[in-house]
């Protein structure tokens, strides 16, 4: 008999390899002679730089950026064989597992490190990028990305916003005379399982800000950031 094993991960416990390798123990202990082919996939969250990656023959590079609250973290990226596509997760450089459950709060956590990804990505030659966007900590609208790749925003006095989602209300002015020209030979496509807007009753902050802080004061936050989101 032959079987295939494509685990999920379960998210902070194992990845989707640990998981398949986990059932094809217990597949060998009742059939012996069994033909198991383990397979890594995701949603895109968490998993699915690995799952790509190893499917279709890769590499992966491990990159010092900046974490959701302004540490340096190590993430990792996978450039597939033709060495121009990249396979990014937000949740390696803003993910919510980077940050310690009272630390959690959407106004303060900012997507920069996913910008440093890209920028050093597109350094090694990569000009397609396929970014999964499970897990992230942060609800800035991915001005902090943007501003990693040259682009600034400015308040009313020229000044750069606050890293976050409280820097959304603050915008008044958005430079792009520093963008990395190579971003224009760039293309970019998202991999989730869900269609929240950044705005509105299904939007980024209604939906899933009860995730990203401290449980009980996700609705303080929650109002914030609506506040924010619809300013800008």
């Amino acid at each position: 008999m032959k079987i295939v094993v494509a685990m999920d991960s379960f998210k902070g416990s194992v990845s989707s390899l640990e998981a398949g390798r986990a059932v094809l123990l217990g597949i060998r202990r009742v059939m012996p002679d069994a033909e198991v082919i383990v397979r890594p996939m995701a949603d895109g969250g968490e998993g699915t730089v690995e799952a790509l990656t190893v499917g279709m023959r890769g590499h992966f590079e491990a990159v010092a950026v900046t974490g959701p609250l302004g540490e340096k973290v190590t993430a990792t990226y996978g450039i597939l064989g033709d060495h121009q596509t990249a396979i990014m997760e937000i949740s390696s450089a803003a993910g919510i597992m980077l940050v310690d459950e009272k630390d959690r709060n959407p106004l303060h956590t900012t997507s920069y490190g996913v910008g440093e990804l890209i920028r050093h990505a597109i350094k090694q030659g990569c000009r397609h990028f396929i970014i999964g966007l499970g897990g992230s900590a942060t609800n800035d609208g991915g001005i902090g990305m943007l501003t990693a790749l040259g682009v600034s925003f400015l308040d009313e006095w020229g000044n750069p916003v606050e890293y976050g989602a409280q820097g959304l209300s603050q915008i008044a002015r958005i430079d792009t005379t520093q963008v990395m020209p190579e971003l224009s030979e760039c293309s970019f496509r998202v991999a989730c399982d869900v269609t929240n807007p950044l705005c509105g009753q299904q939007g980024a902050p209604a939906v899933f800000s009860p995730q990203k802080e401290q449980p009980h004061r996700w609705w303080r936050i929650w109002r914030k950031l609506w506040s924010a989101t619809h300013s800008w």
